[in-house]
């Protein structure tokens, strides 16, 4: 699961980004940032989904074999009953299908898994949904080519060779599902890793995008709180970096209870000396301290 200082980091990160002079609107920039900034995370689930999925897939290929060895078979009985001829449709959707399985298998198997390049997310993402597609596609064109047969039971005998080949490929799907869907599956031990993997990005992205959500409605007012305890304050003035820092921090002062004062400060501090520039935690520690204790900026004074 993602640590406080993961998903704090994340926050300022996008607070940043939608606050640089001349930015996008915040809404606007939420998948193109969190493409960004999970890239990593996202490379070693794809990688390790792969893995997952070509184990669960071997003797795929000897099924297959032996579909297709029933399939003339299968053909030569439909063909002889003009009647039956959406059946035979039925099981040519899918002989089809089951060869578009394998194409679209060999095109996740070739797409390089280099652990230093950047493109093979964006390469590899599609091609895993593509994949997953075409196995529900699939499965459903197997249940209804064998939904199909129940209404012609005098035909049982012909047909039982190419369905026993079918119900053998339709398990490689059930594993196929639980690689998509691991979440569903939580007695099983072998899809643990992917699992949590895929719970701890959803929940980075949820409680980033909840705290970054709070921290832009209350924009104003925190920049309000600001000028209170910094002298001459304008946003504008401070380092975007800090400004993103400070905004967040004065936001779990003021709002999460959670979060004791003293400690919404240090974590502020590591994240200026993270993000920000040498004297960013200083600058940081003497605001945010100001602020906790309540102290005013000093005012400008007015001529007689």
């Amino acid at each position: 699961m993602p640590s406080r200082r993961q998903i704090r980091e994340a926050v300022v990160q996008f607070l940043y980004c939608a606050d640089l002079e001349g930015g996008a609107d915040p809404a606007s920039l939420r998948e193109a940032f969190w493409q960004f900034v999970t890239e990593s995370d996202r490379r070693a689930l794809l990688q390790a989904t792969w893995k997952t999925l070509h184990h669960l897939s071997l003797g795929r290929e000897a099924r297959l074999t032996e579909f297709q060895q029933r399939l003339p078979a299968a053909f030569a009985t439909l063909k002889a009953r003009p009647d039956l001829e959406r059946t035979a449709i039925a099981l040519q959707q899918v002989s089809d299908l089951e060869n578009r399985w394998t194409a679209d298998m060999i095109a996740l198997s070739r797409i390089p898994r280099d652990d230093n390049d950047d493109s093979f997310s964006s390469r590899f993402e599609p091609a895993l949904a593509a994949f997953f597609r075409t196995d529900r596609d699939l499965t459903l064109s197997r249940r209804r080519f064998l939904e199909a047969l129940e209404d012609i039971p005098g035909l049982r005998a012909q047909f039982d060779p190419v369905a026993g080949s079918i119900r053998r490929l339709a398990r490689i799907s059930e594993r196929v599902r639980m690689v998509e869907e691991p979440e569903k599956f939580p007695d099983q031990v072998d899809l643990a890793k992917l699992r949590d993997s895929k719970n701890s990005l959803a929940k980075l992205l949820r409680e980033t995008n909840a705290l970054t959500d709070a921290v832009l409605a209350e924009k104003d007012q925190l920049d309000e709180r600001l000028a209170a305890v910094v002298e001459n304050f304008a946003p504008e003035r401070i380092d975007p970096v800090d400004r993103a820092i400070l905004r967040l921090a004065t936001w779990e002062i003021l709002h999460d209870a959670k979060v004791p004062a003293p400690v919404a400060i240090n974590e502020a501090i590591e994240l200026a000396k993270r993000f920000g520039t040498t004297d960013s935690g200083r600058f940081v520690n003497g605001v945010l301290d100001k602020l906790a204790k309540g102290e005013a900026a000093p005012q400008e004074q007015v001529e007689p």
